[in-house]
Protein backbone atom coordinates (compact mmCIF):
# COMPACT_ATOMS: atom_id res chain seq x y z
CA UNK A 1 0.00 0.00 0.00
CA UNK A 2 1.44 3.42 -1.26
CA UNK A 3 0.14 6.34 1.11
CA UNK A 4 1.86 9.21 2.68
CA UNK A 5 -1.10 10.25 5.23
CA UNK A 6 0.10 8.37 8.38
CA UNK A 7 -3.71 8.66 9.92
CA UNK A 8 -5.16 7.69 6.42
CA UNK A 9 -2.75 4.51 6.37
CA UNK A 10 -2.61 3.73 9.81
CA UNK A 11 -6.75 3.09 9.76
CA UNK A 12 -6.54 1.56 6.46
CA UNK A 13 -4.14 -1.18 7.39
CA UNK A 14 -6.43 -1.73 10.53
CA UNK A 15 -9.27 -2.10 8.31
CA UNK A 16 -7.26 -4.36 5.93
CA UNK A 17 -6.04 -6.59 8.47
CA UNK A 18 -9.02 -6.96 10.38
CA UNK A 19 -10.24 -8.31 7.09
CA UNK A 20 -7.55 -10.79 6.89
CA UNK A 21 -5.30 -9.16 4.58
CA UNK A 22 -1.39 -8.88 5.21
CA UNK A 23 -0.30 -5.31 4.68
CA UNK A 24 2.86 -3.62 3.60
CA UNK A 25 2.75 0.37 3.88
CA UNK A 26 5.44 2.53 2.26
CA UNK A 27 4.76 6.27 2.36
CA UNK A 28 6.39 6.94 -1.29
CA UNK A 29 7.34 5.64 -4.59
CA UNK A 30 10.79 4.92 -4.68
CA UNK A 31 10.27 2.79 -1.29
CA UNK A 32 7.12 1.40 -2.84
CA UNK A 33 9.16 0.53 -6.42
CA UNK A 34 12.33 -0.88 -3.94
CA UNK A 35 9.71 -3.38 -2.22
CA UNK A 36 8.77 -5.22 -5.97
CA UNK A 37 12.03 -5.86 -6.40
CA UNK A 38 12.48 -8.22 -3.12
CA UNK A 39 8.46 -8.94 -3.05
CA UNK A 40 5.71 -10.39 -4.62
CA UNK A 41 2.23 -8.67 -4.40
CA UNK A 42 -1.24 -9.87 -5.08
CA UNK A 43 -2.63 -6.12 -5.27
CA UNK A 44 -1.34 -2.98 -5.14
CA UNK A 45 -3.72 0.15 -2.98
CA UNK A 46 -1.77 3.26 -4.72
CA UNK A 47 -1.97 6.83 -3.42
CA UNK A 48 -1.39 9.18 -6.69
CA UNK A 49 0.12 12.52 -5.24
CA UNK A 50 3.07 10.92 -2.93
CA UNK A 51 7.18 11.66 -2.43
CA UNK A 52 9.79 11.03 -5.03
CA UNK A 53 7.45 8.80 -7.14
CA UNK A 54 4.00 9.44 -7.77
CA UNK A 55 1.98 6.57 -7.92
CA UNK A 56 0.70 6.99 -11.56
CA UNK A 57 4.77 7.12 -13.13
CA UNK A 58 5.04 4.33 -10.36
CA UNK A 59 2.76 1.92 -11.55
CA UNK A 60 3.62 3.18 -15.37
CA UNK A 61 7.10 1.75 -14.83
CA UNK A 62 5.61 -1.60 -13.15
CA UNK A 63 3.79 -2.53 -16.20
CA UNK A 64 6.72 -1.06 -19.05
CA UNK A 65 8.56 -4.20 -16.87
CA UNK A 66 5.55 -6.68 -17.08
CA UNK A 67 4.38 -6.38 -13.65
CA UNK A 68 0.63 -7.15 -13.58
CA UNK A 69 -0.51 -7.45 -10.48
CA UNK A 70 -4.26 -5.60 -9.75
CA UNK A 71 -3.88 -1.91 -8.58
CA UNK A 72 -6.35 0.41 -7.47
CA UNK A 73 -5.94 3.97 -6.92
CA UNK A 74 -6.95 5.66 -3.80
CA UNK A 75 -6.80 9.61 -4.20
CA UNK A 76 -8.52 12.74 -3.18
CA UNK A 77 -8.47 13.45 -7.19
CA UNK A 78 -11.73 14.12 -8.72
CA UNK A 79 -10.27 15.13 -11.97
CA UNK A 80 -11.60 13.09 -15.00
CA UNK A 81 -7.73 13.94 -16.70
CA UNK A 82 -6.91 12.05 -13.14
CA UNK A 83 -9.07 9.27 -14.04
CA UNK A 84 -8.57 8.82 -17.37
CA UNK A 85 -4.99 8.56 -16.75
CA UNK A 86 -5.00 6.62 -14.05
CA UNK A 87 -6.72 3.47 -15.87
CA UNK A 88 -3.66 4.59 -18.93
CA UNK A 89 -0.72 4.09 -16.78
CA UNK A 90 -2.30 0.54 -15.51
CA UNK A 91 -5.00 0.93 -13.39
CA UNK A 92 -7.51 -1.78 -13.01
CA UNK A 93 -9.59 0.35 -10.42
CA UNK A 94 -10.25 3.98 -8.94
CA UNK A 95 -11.39 5.08 -5.56
CA UNK A 96 -11.96 8.58 -4.59
CA UNK A 97 -11.62 9.91 -1.03
CA UNK A 98 -13.67 9.71 1.42
CA UNK A 99 -14.65 6.50 -0.13
CA UNK A 100 -16.91 3.68 1.90
CA UNK A 101 -14.49 0.84 3.59
CA UNK A 102 -17.01 -2.12 2.43
CA UNK A 103 -16.80 -0.97 -1.13
CA UNK A 104 -12.86 -1.03 -1.17
CA UNK A 105 -12.79 -4.60 0.12
CA UNK A 106 -15.69 -5.39 -2.47
CA UNK A 107 -13.61 -4.16 -5.60
CA UNK A 108 -10.20 -5.80 -3.78
CA UNK A 109 -11.96 -9.07 -3.67
CA UNK A 110 -12.93 -8.81 -7.32
CA UNK A 111 -9.83 -7.72 -8.77
CA UNK A 112 -8.12 -10.82 -6.71
CA UNK A 113 -10.94 -13.00 -7.91
CA UNK A 114 -10.11 -12.12 -11.68
CA UNK A 115 -6.30 -12.48 -11.21
CA UNK A 116 -6.78 -15.96 -9.66
CA UNK A 117 -8.91 -16.98 -12.34
CA UNK A 118 -6.12 -15.88 -14.97
CA UNK A 119 -4.34 -18.06 -13.34
CA UNK A 120 -5.93 -21.36 -13.97
CA UNK A 121 -7.73 -20.08 -17.14
CA UNK A 122 -7.95 -22.58 -20.14
CA UNK A 123 -10.18 -22.66 -22.88
CA UNK A 124 -10.08 -25.98 -24.98
CA UNK A 125 -6.31 -26.81 -25.16
CA UNK A 126 -5.40 -22.85 -24.56
CA UNK A 127 -4.04 -22.62 -21.12
CA UNK A 128 -2.77 -19.79 -19.40
CA UNK A 129 0.61 -19.61 -16.90
CA UNK A 130 -0.25 -16.30 -15.12
CA UNK A 131 2.91 -16.03 -13.01
CA UNK A 132 5.32 -16.59 -16.05
CA UNK A 133 3.01 -14.73 -18.17
CA UNK A 134 2.52 -17.15 -20.79
CA UNK A 135 0.02 -19.48 -23.10
CA UNK A 136 0.46 -22.66 -24.04
CA UNK A 137 -1.50 -24.64 -27.23
CA UNK A 138 -1.79 -28.23 -26.00
CA UNK A 139 0.69 -28.48 -23.70
CA UNK A 140 3.48 -26.57 -25.96
CA UNK A 141 4.46 -22.77 -24.85
CA UNK A 142 3.46 -20.22 -27.44
CA UNK A 143 6.42 -17.51 -28.99
CA UNK A 144 4.11 -14.44 -28.31
CA UNK A 145 4.96 -10.72 -28.17
CA UNK A 146 3.68 -9.06 -24.81
CA UNK A 147 0.82 -7.83 -26.94
CA UNK A 148 0.14 -10.86 -28.55
CA UNK A 149 0.11 -12.36 -24.95
CA UNK A 150 -2.13 -9.34 -23.01
CA UNK A 151 -4.50 -10.11 -26.41
CA UNK A 152 -4.74 -13.47 -26.36
CA UNK A 153 -5.20 -13.68 -22.53
CA UNK A 154 -7.80 -10.87 -23.23
CA UNK A 155 -9.68 -12.86 -25.80
CA UNK A 156 -9.33 -16.11 -23.89
CA UNK A 157 -11.05 -14.25 -21.23
CA UNK A 158 -14.44 -13.28 -23.09
CA UNK A 159 -14.42 -16.68 -24.82
CA UNK A 160 -17.04 -17.04 -27.13
CA UNK A 161 -17.82 -13.54 -26.73
CA UNK A 162 -17.09 -10.48 -28.71
CA UNK A 163 -14.70 -8.07 -27.37
CA UNK A 164 -15.14 -4.57 -29.03
CA UNK A 165 -11.96 -3.05 -30.69
CA UNK A 166 -12.19 -0.40 -27.92
CA UNK A 167 -11.62 -2.18 -25.05
CA UNK A 168 -8.64 -4.26 -26.74
CA UNK A 169 -6.95 -1.02 -28.05
CA UNK A 170 -7.63 0.67 -24.18
CA UNK A 171 -5.96 -2.79 -22.90
CA UNK A 172 -2.75 -2.97 -25.71
CA UNK A 173 -1.86 0.51 -25.83
CA UNK A 174 -1.80 3.77 -24.00
CA UNK A 175 -2.88 7.16 -25.49
CA UNK A 176 1.04 7.97 -26.64
CA UNK A 177 1.42 4.65 -28.63
CA UNK A 178 -2.04 5.10 -30.32
CA UNK A 179 -3.34 1.44 -31.11
CA UNK A 180 -4.91 1.56 -34.49
CA UNK A 181 -7.01 -1.24 -36.42
CA UNK A 182 -4.33 -1.87 -38.86
CA UNK A 183 -1.88 -2.44 -35.90
CA UNK A 184 -4.70 -5.00 -34.02
CA UNK A 185 -5.33 -6.86 -37.14
CA UNK A 186 -1.58 -7.67 -37.55
CA UNK A 187 -1.44 -8.83 -33.94
CA UNK A 188 -4.70 -11.13 -34.47
CA UNK A 189 -3.22 -12.26 -37.73
CA UNK A 190 0.06 -13.73 -35.79
CA UNK A 191 -1.65 -15.42 -33.23
CA UNK A 192 -3.28 -17.32 -35.89
CA UNK A 193 -0.57 -18.12 -37.83
CA UNK A 194 0.46 -19.22 -34.75
CA UNK A 195 -2.01 -21.91 -33.70
CA UNK A 196 -4.11 -22.44 -37.02
CA UNK A 197 -6.27 -24.45 -35.35
CA UNK A 198 -8.42 -22.34 -33.36
CA UNK A 199 -10.46 -20.18 -34.30
CA UNK A 200 -10.68 -15.79 -33.70
CA UNK A 201 -13.65 -14.86 -35.55
CA UNK A 202 -14.10 -11.03 -37.04
CA UNK A 203 -17.10 -9.34 -35.72
CA UNK A 204 -16.92 -6.73 -38.46
CA UNK A 205 -17.65 -3.18 -37.05
CA UNK A 206 -17.13 -4.60 -33.77
CA UNK A 207 -14.56 -6.60 -32.73
CA UNK A 208 -13.07 -10.08 -32.58
CA UNK A 209 -14.53 -13.08 -30.83
CA UNK A 210 -12.48 -16.32 -29.90
CA UNK A 211 -14.91 -19.40 -30.41
CA UNK A 212 -13.89 -22.13 -28.24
Amino acid sequence: MLEDDPLFADTLVDLLEESGFEVEHVPNGQSALDKTFTQKFDLYLLDINVPLIDGLTLLKELRESNDNTPAIFLTSHKDKEVLKKSFKSGGDDFLTKPFDSDELLLRMSALLKRAKCDISLSVGLLSNDNVHKRISYNNEELDLSKKEYELLLLLMRHANNTVPKEMIQSELWSSSEGGSDGALRVYINRIKQLIPQISIENVRGIGYKLVS
